[in-house]
């Protein structure tokens, strides 16, 4: 096969499995598996290594480098002290006694060699960060838990990824030495090498970003350059320095507070999942049936016991002194699904083992991909009836985030609450807070932006942002913030100003969807201030909507209330559709007798 259509056909299949993914509400990663399976060993329509030949490992290889790279970005020290007890505990135990007991699970379950057990353990340490996410917006866990299960997984995507560098550190060293003291010897070699580059690496690029050496269009790119070069020369110098290089690096700038980290990081972030589902189409598609039929019942064995041993044995030893209850702590050790980071590293590290003299490292890929595929099915679809048998579900429905607490937004918090759908105001200013307060409204003091609100937040019990205070450009960088991680069609902001004569407006395609027909700040403002309301309406089969439209001519409908409890709010697209037994908010100035909630 022609190598440039084979990239194409990579692309299509990672990024459509992505998509798809998307669209069906379901982990991307099952699709890519069973897409590289049938397109590589199933139907032989394509086998990257026999055509990238001896460039196959150095792709991965680099790959692997930007990954771990993006691990190190987000391992953020402030953020591991600021996060609960328990979370600590989960990284600085759990971390450790999940690799010790992983290990064991490979060596006696897998039957591996003890080099092999030791570098596939504290791979293991990762869960899958892209994977625990959509299971915990699923499942809609209770807060405590899904914290735990979140944070878990972000720093340990990169405490695991290191544990499996030091790992393979230790054994390269091992490998080539006569004697302990010169494998000892070369290891702190490599390790300071490694250290000393990433850092220093890492300090340059801050100091260039900071003192305004770099334009801003031109940080990715150098960023990427420097990345790369850093892997070459550390490697070149000291084999398999590269690796544990750029981890560090990208803990230096994780860590560096840098005020374009943030575009940085998203920007990596895009970049990760190209290159994460590129690896893992590559490997899986160059899995051969030989390879697959070779899982015997150690393989089944094996991910028994990382499944119901290793995993609930290390949290549950992690978070013993905590306050955390057996049933929070049930339900975290029961949920640790692998993703592609765990398949992309094991199998570079595999083919690294094989090259040392360690021959079943080849078994760490399958092994690999038997464990994700195990445990993404087992706990994607045991999580939630786990987590209700245990007590476990949040009980209410997705809620909203209303940013700016002027009145009319405070007002508008009151009619979506009293639709019994959880609301929480955000403001930096305290006593704008106080009318939300007294709503009974929860509300958050401070930055909705900041670091503080990601750590505070439960996000994963609310479904919509709405960006609701009289700055159209904060109310647009809200919306462009949120919308990745709510989706484009749950971020809303209040119409923006009139452009003025000079045109001088921000570009529509930025920010978020209008709220209703597009209403300013100081529309809903007015209004308001004329005596209008804020009204939930319940329709019956005599009284539908288009009555409801019709015995209120100026009603704006901001939005449907299912009789699931499931808001959906209209737009200049138009207004949701709604039947018996849903209830509509609106704004009017003739409230009816239906109407449930008032100003």
């Amino acid at each position: 096969m022609d190598p440039v259509l084979l990239m194409a056909l990579i692309g299509a299949l990672g990024i459509g499995s992505q998509w798809l993914a998307w669209r069906l509400s379901m982990p991307a990663i099952v699709l890519m598996l069973a897409a590289g399976v049938i397109a590589g060993p199933v139907m032989g329509a394509m086998n990257p290594e026999a055509v990238f030949g001896d460039l196959f490992r150095p792709l991965i290889a680099i790959a692997v480098a930007v990954i771990l790279f993006e691990g190190g970005l987000t391992l953020n020290f402030h953020e591991i002290r600021e996060t609960g007890k328990a979370v600590r505990r989960l990284v600085y135990v759990g971390a450790p006694l999940a690799w010790l007991f992983s290990g064991m699970a490979v060596y006696y379950g897998a039957g591996l060699s003890l080099e092999s057990s030791a570098v596939f353990g504290g791979i293991l340490i990762v869960t899958g960060p892209t994977v625990i996410m959509p299971l915990l917006r699923q499942a809609r866990l209770a807060a405590r838990p899904a914290s735990m299960l979140r944070w878990e997984a972000i720093i340990n995507d990169a405490v695991g990824a290191l544990a499996a560098v030091l790992a393979f550190e230790v054994i390269t060293a091992l490998s080539g030495a006569s004697s302990f003291a010169e494998a000892a010897k070369h290891f702190l070699i490599g390790i300071s090498v490694a250290g000393v580059a990433g850092y220093v690496a890492g300090r340059f690029i801050v100091f260039t970003f900071l003192r305004g050496y770099v334009p801003e269009y031109m940080k990715v790119p150098v960023l990427f350059a420097v990345l790369l070069l850093v892997y070459a020369l550390t490697d070149m110098l000291l084999h398999e320095s590269g690796l544990l290089a750029v981890t560090i690096m990208g803990m230096v700038l994780g860590n560096a507070h840098l005020p374009s980290l943030s575009e940085l990081r998203r920007f990596k972030e895009h970049v990760t999942v190209i290159l994460v589902s590129g690896v893992f189409i590559m490997l899986a598609a160059s899995l051969n049936m030989e390879s697959l039929t070779s899982l015997s019942w150690r393989a089944v064995l094996f991910c028994a016991l990382i499944i119901f041993v290793a995993r609930p044995l290390a949290v549950m030893l992690s978070l013993v002194g905590t306050t955390t209850t057996i049933k929070e702590r049930g339900i975290v050790g029961w949920v640790g699904p692998r993703g592609v980071v765990a398949v992309a590293v094991s199998g570079l590290f595999g083919s690294r083992l094989v090259e040392l003299g360690i021959e079943d490292g080849a078994a760490l890929a399958p092994l690999a991909f038997a464990l994700v595929a195990a445990t993404v099915v087992i706990h994607g679809f045991s999580m939630v009836p786990v987590a209700r048998w245990l007590g476990l579900m949040s009980t209410s429905p997705p809620g909203v985030i209303i940013v700016g607490a002027s009145k009319w937004a405070v007002a508008l918090g009151a009619a979506i609450k009293s639709a019994d759908l959880p609301v929480l105001m955000a403001d930096g200013n305290y006593w704008r807070l106080r009318r939300a307060r007294n709503q009974g409204i929860r509300t958050f003091h401070g930055e909705i932006l900041s670091e503080a609100a990601e750590m505070t937040v439960p996000m994963n019990q609310f479904g919509t942002v709405i960006a609701a205070t009289e700055n159209d450009a904060y109310n647009a960088l809200i919306c462009t913030d949120f919308g990745p991680e709510f989706g484009r069609n749950n971020v809303f902001q209040v119409g923006r100003h009139e452009a003025d004569e000079n045109d001088k407006s921000l570009p529509v395609t930025i920010g978020g969807r209008r709220l209703g027909r597009g209403m300013s700040y100081e529309r809903f403002s007015e209004r308001l201030g004329d005596g209008e309301m804020f009204t939930v309406t319940k329709l019956t089969e005599e009284y539908g909507l288009e009555a409801y439209r019709d015995e209120r001519r100026d009603v704006e409908i901001i939005a449907i209330v299912s009789s699931a409890g499931e808001i959906n709010f209209a737009s200049a697209n138009g207004i949701p559709n709604a039947s018996a037994g849903d209830r509509v908010i609106g704004m009017s100035a003739r409230p009816v007798e239906t109407d449930e909630a008032a100003k």
